[in-house]
């Protein structure tokens, strides 16, 4: 039954309390590196750029004190999306230009394999790694209330325009939180229903048929997803919840000189990779 344990491929919303000085830093400070190490990765098209953008995500997650092997368990999750984006990258890629220029390095029917796609498909690929991993080492090192009070820290000047802070620092409470929890009851209606004679299983690496099979569990996973948010609903309304208008607040947070030196050394690092002009 191992290979139904989706809950331990989630990484993304688990916090794991290694206190580190990652973990001890202002979770305003963490969400805003890691935005700017976000942009770093999104918007650098150069294999030297992207290999030193994805060292300096391990090295974060390294300084956190995270074990590698957890840290690359949530890209295991991703590879059936891995493979189609391969897939359309190879299909859809303008090959004859590239074939014109003598760099078609494989041809099977219509697909084509050139030297340029191939590189454009590393790139997007490594790109992908990147961003999963850095959304994974933000949770790992910062809890669902820090996320909360940081975030709407951080929107919070832009409440005079008529951005709902607070309600949306919520959202992305819940949908951090609710990530593990969906995970969580897929695994147990999977098991339950391999109980009762069901095949979930499959070639790993055949995954059109075995997301074919998943699609009957998608009916009970919505109707458990819809009760899960109508008890957090009631809930609220039995603790007089109102939205942020008039709130205060128990947690105030404080930035310390580390967490300046830490987002600095972050903000030089995003300028290195957007200035530095690497040969390819």
């Amino acid at each position: 039954m191992s290979e139904f344990e989706l809950l331990r491929n989630i990484t993304i919303g688990q916090y794991l309390p290694t206190d580190s000085p990652v973990h001890r830093l202002d979770p305003r400070v963490k969400l805003v590196g890691g935005a700017l190490l976000m942009a770093a990765v999104m918007f650098n098209s150069s294999g030297v750029g992207l290999a030193l953008d994805l060292m300096a995500v391990l090295g974060v997650l390294a300084l956190a004190r995270i074990p590698l092997r957890h840290a690359l368990r949530g890209l295991r999750a991703a590879w059936p999306f891995f493979a189609m984006v391969a897939l359309l990258q190879l299909i859809l890629y303008p090959h004859a230009q590239a074939a014109a220029q003598g760099s078609l390095l494989l041809q099977w029917g219509p697909l084509m394999i050139t030297g340029a796609s191939l590189y454009l498909l590393v790139i997007l690929l490594g790109r992908l790694m990147a961003l999963i991993l850095l959304v994974s080492g933000l949770t790992f090192c910062t809890t669902v209330t820090e996320l909360s009070h940081g975030t709407e820290r951080l929107l919070r000047p832009l409440q005079r325009v008529g951005v709902p802070a607070h309600e949306l620092a919520l959202v992305l409470t819940l949908t951090l939180r609710f990530l593990p929890l969906l995970a969580q009851e897929m695994e147990r209606i999977i098991k339950a229903q391999t109980s009762r004679g069901a095949d979930f299983g499959g070639s790993r690496w055949n995954f059109v048929q075995r997301a074919r099979r998943m699609f009957p569990l998608l009916i009970p996973l919505f109707v458990t997803s819809l009760r899960r948010a109508e008890d957090l609903i009631q809930a609220m309304e039995a603790r007089c919840y109102l939205g942020g208008k008039g709130r205060t607040h128990l947690i105030q947070l404080r930035a310390q000189p580390i967490d300046f030196v830490a987002l600095a050394l972050v903000a030089v690092f995003v300028a290195i990779m957007f200035v530095a002009d690497f040969p390819f």
